[in-house]
């Protein structure tokens, strides 16, 4: 039985590099990992755009987003979940969602230059 569902751009090479490595993390299966990036999943709770744009997760039934989106992950992952568990606390939140904000900006950057890489 999975407790968190994570909805990610398989299209995104950042992002099956990073989903790669949480899946080896995961080996009690905690996580669903559905890929949206070809179509919507009739499991997706918000619009195929809004998922591909912004990391979006489900917790005990909760639609998470951003960096709680993350924090939910990474409490399902045992050796994560110090961290995920940190992210409870609402400046230690606030300051991860700064950063995630920050990051997606420099995103489609990281993206075209992993494309690159992975296409030499």
């Amino acid at each position: 039985m999975t407790d968190v569902t994570v909805w990610y751009d398989g299209a995104c090479p950042l992002c099956r590099r990073e989903i790669g490595g949480l899946r080896r993390l995961d080996r009690r299966g905690a996580i669903q990992f559905v890929d949206v990036s070809e179509e919507s999943s009739r499991s997706c709770p918000v619009s195929q755009k809004e998922l591909l744009a912004r990391f979006h997760a489900r917790e005990n039934g909760r639609l998470l987003s951003g960096a709680a989106a993350f924090a939910a992950m990474w409490r399902a992952i045992p050796v994560l979940r110090p961290l995920g568990e940190l992210a409870r606390i609402p400046p230690v939140l606030r300051l991860l969602e700064w950063s995630y904000r920050r990051f997606l900006v420099v995103r489609p950057h990281l993206q075209r230059l992993l494309a690159g890489k992975i296409a030499s």
